[in-house]
């Protein structure tokens, strides 16, 4: 495995260690014409919070104050409000080990839309029947090494020096990257990894009619997404909802 530079590991480390926390919550809200308001709380267990300040001590990062944040919320919110399509974000600490924030979307077909010429993430349409508006989302090991480069292209990196597939492409099984992580990171983090779901729920204008990936509640779709299907995309992530 190799390091990035000092200044740039020192800089996404807080990011990337909200994609190895092991509880977070998304929660967001629909509304007619796309717009969207999107809170996300994250947590880091005990073995990932130990391999960041271990990490950050080794590339001279200081662990000497213990109130110090392992996520930084400012430096987190600077990016998501950088991201396309992201019209403003605010993200606070609660604790060293856990963030809260929301990020508004104007539109949320443009979200993470930079020009691509291969096409959108997000696919959204509205119509005025019931069943007529969707939202369609589809991550693969092509489309998700982009997907979180528009998010924040230090992050990208970050991922590809830790090996995660989500980025690199690598074909891998989940459970040979969890082989990988307890080699690298030891059993307690890899065990955290392999136990830890991405819970999601999203309000929408009105009641949803079918559900791709997840499960309908009058106007909510919920989705229980286990994070190391997101790190290994072993098979695609696809999503879809219809109201």
């Amino acid at each position: 495995m190799t390091f990035l530079k000092k200044p740039i590991v020192l800089l996404v480390l807080p990011l990337a260690a909200v994609l190895f926390s092991c509880t977070a919550r998304i929660d967001g809200v629909v509304r007619h014409g796309g717009a969207a308001d999107i809170t996300v709380s994250a947590t880091l267990q005990p073995g990932t919070a130990a391999l960041v300040r271990t990490i950050r001590g080794f590339m001279g990062g200081g662990t000497a104050d213990a109130n110090a944040p392992l996520l930084d919320a400012a430096m987190i919110g600077r990016s998501i409000t950088a991201a396309p399509g992201v019209s403003a974000a605010s993200f606070a600490n609660e604790n060293p080990s856990a963030i809260n924030g929301r990020f508004s979307i104007a539109s949320i077909g443009d979200f993470l839309d930079a020009g691509d010429s291969e096409g959108r993430f997000i696919a959204f349409t509205e119509g005025a029947a019931a069943g007529a508006s969707s939202i369609a989302l589809s991550l693969d090991r092509d489309s998700a090494p982009r997907f979180i480069s528009h998010l924040s292209p230090e992050l990208s990196e970050y991922l590809a020096a830790l090996m995660a597939p989500v980025v690199s492409g690598e074909d891998v099984t989940k459970q040979e990257y969890l082989n990988i992580a307890t080699m690298v990171y030891g059993r307690v983090v890899a065990d955290e990894i392999a136990a830890a779901t991405i819970r999601v729920s999203i309000e929408f204008p009105r009641s949803v009619t079918a559900v791709q990936g997840g499960a309908a509640r009058g106007n909510r779709a919920e989705f229980d997404i286990p994070l190391v299907d997101l790190l290994v995309l072993e098979n695609p992530l696809q999503y879809e909802v219809r109201w």
